[in-house]
């Protein structure tokens, strides 16, 4: 299924997405061994991995949770999505709903310690969700204003741009004598928190604070142990 392909939504799904959803039966598995987080697709006999979920929203590199509303759980939400779905833009719109709505009630109770998660309880939930839609990048261009790892973002009433390898975004809105250009991250809400901004009253430095914005986001991100 193309993940890019624009759809009508209807209860805040894409309709085509549960009308291509799966016909044989799913049901994923959650479990710890060890005190770490396990997932299994058990229809298919596979463990769950973060890695794919990761090349669309990074909130947790080192694995999945559940039972809470925070990073490990929004990475699940997101892989388990992508995995049931096989649809990048269904779990990226709508994996913080599905975390808040689903994941943040699994628990591991009962004498096996495990959760269970059918593909059909999945669809359930899609249908409900109404609310918390992510802002996608629009067709995968480049934005001309900022670095390569930048895309720009379909909104109906502002520009947004989004970094493609994090969770970060650039909002740029229109005031009556000035603009405001703010950098923030869905992170573990259900709408964006600001990192920082940048108020300018002229056309010319609204391009300058979106660079800007984008270099702080850089300088958010700590590199990866070993390099400086």
């Amino acid at each position: 299924m193309n993940g890019n392909t624009q759809r009508s939504t209807s209860n805040g799904i894409q309709t085509e997405a549960l009308a291509n959803r799966r016909n044989d039966p799913v049901e994923y598995v959650g479990f710890r061994v060890d005190g770490q987080a396990v997932v299994l697709n058990l229809s298919e006999h596979r463990r769950l991995s973060p890695e794919r979920s990761l090349d669309l929203v990074n909130h947790s590199p080192t694995g999945f949770e559940w039972g809470y509303t925070g990073s490990g759980p929004a990475q699940l939400a997101c892989g388990l999505l992508l995995d049931y779905y096989d649809d990048t833009q269904v779990a990226r719109e709508h994996y913080i709903a599905f975390r808040n709505n689903v994941i943040s009630q699994l628990e591991c109770d009962g004498p096996a310690a495990c959760w269970h998660l059918t593909g059909e309880e999945i669809d359930a939930a899609m249908v409900t969700i109404s609310d918390d839609i992510v802002a996608l990048p629009d067709g995968g261009q480049p934005s001309p204003t900022l670095p390569e790892n930048w895309r720009t973002v379909t909104h109906p009433d502002r520009r947004i741009f989004q970094r493609a390898d994090r969770d970060h975004y650039v909002v740029l809105g229109e005031g009556v004598d000035e603009w405001l250009v703010v950098l923030c991250s869905q992170g573990d809400r259900a709408y964006p928190a600001p990192l920082a901004s940048r108020t300018v009253s002229e056309q010319d430095g609204v391009e300058r604070a979106i660079r800007d914005l984008a270099d702080e986001s850089n300088e958010l991100i700590a590199p990866p142990e070993g390099e400086c």
